[in-house]
């Protein structure tokens, strides 16, 4: 399947959607505290998404139950939402997508709940800075390979690997469309494959693990893990190609990380 253009009234439309997306997950950043349960964070992030005039994107897609993948500690991403209340010290990632008329915004980020260790600080950065580090450097005419091959760098350059066999994506009209986009490179050949284009949008998304990246996949077919048992960080954000470089739909970084 081809990777699609998106015109600037299309761009528009995604921007909206997204922005949905990020004023949700700021408004979860202030209620994340010990005692609350992950389905009271479900709970919010849908009605959220409904208020603001969209459709949670991810509520039955390929199955999914639940409006948001909440994924705590030692769970990569995929989580579904259960009774479990967070307690001191977890970590918590929340992803979450919106549909407005019929174009999606799709968007994550890993929480400390109370105080959390200086370890867990450190591996939630390396998420968060591997992806604004590439929103930095995407350039059109690049290889979406570099892209894979630059962010593996990173990661294993803050002492983590990447999660294998899951991957970042182009979004438009659906939620997961070409092409994925790895953090990590696959074959020996950045140069390989194709390139980034004006008016392509594309989820970048670092998944961090700790020392084996190897993929687990839980006995409900949905939450992963890594074959280490570690705790992992994930951030995500959506982007289009405007003007030769890539632009956040929505910015929500507090400020420029020391990367």
């Amino acid at each position: 399947m081809a990777i699609t253009l998106k015109r600037p009234a299309e761009i528009e439309k995604m921007r909206a959607a997204n922005k949905i997306v990020a004023r949700t997950l700021d408004h979860v950043s202030t209620i994340i505290k010990p005692g609350i349960s992950l389905l009271e964070i479900d709970k919010i992030c849908e009605d959220m998404i409904r208020a603001a005039g969209a459709k949670p994107a991810f509520k039955g897609l390929y199955g999914f139950p639940n409006a948001a993948c909440i994924s705590v500690n030692e769970v990569v991403i995929h989580g579904i939402p259960n009774e479990y209340k967070l307690k001191e010290g977890d970590i918590v990632s929340v992803d979450i997508g919106s549909n407005l008329d019929g174009y999606f915004g799709d968007s994550a980020r890993t929480f400390g709940v109370g105080k959390i260790s200086k370890d867990d600080e450190d591996l939630i950065a390396c998420s968060k800075d591997a992806l604004y580090f590439a929103i930095d450097f995407i350039r059109a005419g690049m290889h979406f390979k570099e892209i894979c091959y630059e962010l593996e760098k990173f990661i294993l350059g803050r002492g983590y690997v990447p999660l294998r066999g899951y991957c970042g994506h182009g979004i438009g009209k659906r939620p997961h469309e070409e092409p994925e986009i790895p953090n990590y490179l696959e074959g020996n050949n950045p140069k390989a494959g194709p390139k980034i284009k004006e008016g392509m949008v594309f989820c970048i998304e670092p998944m961090i693990c700790q020392k084996d990246g190897t993929p687990v996949l839980g006995s409900d077919n949905w939450k992963v893990t890594s074959k280490d048992g570690l705790r992992t960080s994930h951030y995500k954000h959506c982007m289009a190609i405007v003007n030769g470089k890539a632009e956040i739909f929505f910015f929500f970084f507090k400020q420029k990380p020391a990367y």
